[in-house]
């Protein structure tokens, strides 16, 4: 699969993320099979959280990878934490490094490549990130961290404190949910499009070398349902599997090559445990839509241009 690097890291990674949010619904069969599966396409970038499956996402991935010192070389891992059940969320220096060793612990590694603070917490404060960060760093624990859902101002109020790049800022983002895109075009317009909700994210991101990491790239709304083959969406799936039919591939890879062309150089996160489609996601590396296709599908969506 072809590389990118992660924001200003010394990363060289997959252009495709592994989600492994679902991990807990696979068999141990079924979960050894899939990161076989997507070892052997080059996803070998495997995203994950404290609180998927309240931890029991990364026992079953340490698991199914059968994780020892020399499969460690081989892959990156990445954690996200801040998300605290039954409060809301936690960026305190105690929880962030409480939450780092579970993961740890969790995944049979004495590092992540990459932490992420997961969504903002209103009760932040960023001095005590920093603490964390700088142990975590220090104890070889964290080799790089970054965001999610975080806005401009947020990671340059964290930026303040904390001394190590934020490399990532993982936002959700599909052909559906394309406001970060819309609002772009949109300049100086009085219509729905123009209402920018996210401060210029994307433009932030790309002046600040930080990957933009797309969440839920199949999916319309907030977890609504997938947008592909949904007769909600005739339009879009008639243009996608025209497209797909000219390449030679599914309606799973145009969507995720939609993603690829932007010119942020997006590492789009997959959430699928079915190991054909995520073969499917790993062949948009190959393909590299037109401008004229990538605007086509954009505005079959219902999207619309000043």
């Amino acid at each position: 699969m072809r590389t990118m690097p992660l924001g200003i890291s010394n990363l060289q990674v997959p252009v495709i993320a592994v989600g492994c949010m679902r991990m807990n619904g696979l068999e141990k069969k079924e979960a050894e099979r899939f990161v076989k599966g997507a070892l052997d396409v080059g996803a070998n970038f495997f995203d994950h959280a404290d609180v998927y499956g309240d931890g029991s996402c990364e026992e079953i991935f340490s698991e199914a990878i059968q994780m020892n010192a020399s499969m460690r070389d081989k892959i990156f891992l990445q954690s996200k934490c801040g998300i605290r059940k039954g409060v809301a969320f936690d960026f305190s220096k105690e929880h962030i490094l409480a939450s780092v060793d579970g993961s740890l612990k969790r995944l049979q590694t004495e590092y992540l490549d990459v932490l992420l603070l997961h969504r903002p917490d209103a009760l932040v404060e960023p001095e005590e990130v920093a603490e964390a960060f700088n142990i975590l760093q220090e104890q070889g624990k964290v080799k790089n961290f970054g965001v999610s859902n975080q806005n401009p101002m947020q990671i340059q109020l964290l930026q303040k404190y904390v001394r190590q790049p934020l490399v990532a800022n993982q936002l959700q983002l599909s052909i559906t949910n394309a406001n970060m895109i819309t609002q772009g075009l949109h300049v100086n317009m009085l219509d729905e499009g123009a209402v920018n909700r996210d401060a210029s994210v994307l433009d932030f991101c790309r002046l600040n070398d930080i990957t933009i990491q797309p969440w839920s790239p199949f999916q319309y709304g907030f977890f609504e349902g997938v947008f592909l083959d949904n007769d909600k969406f005739p339009k879009l799936n008639v243009t996608i599997n025209k497209i797909a039919d000219k390449y030679g591939v599914s309606n799973v890879t145009i969507t995720i090559a939609w993603l690829l062309r932007h010119p942020a150089h997006m590492q789009p996160v997959t959430g699928t445990m079915n190991l054909g489609r995520l073969q499917d996601c790993a062949k948009a590396s190959d393909i590299t839509l037109t401008r004229e296709e990538w605007y086509e599908i954009y505005l079959s969506a219902g999207n619309i241009l000043p």
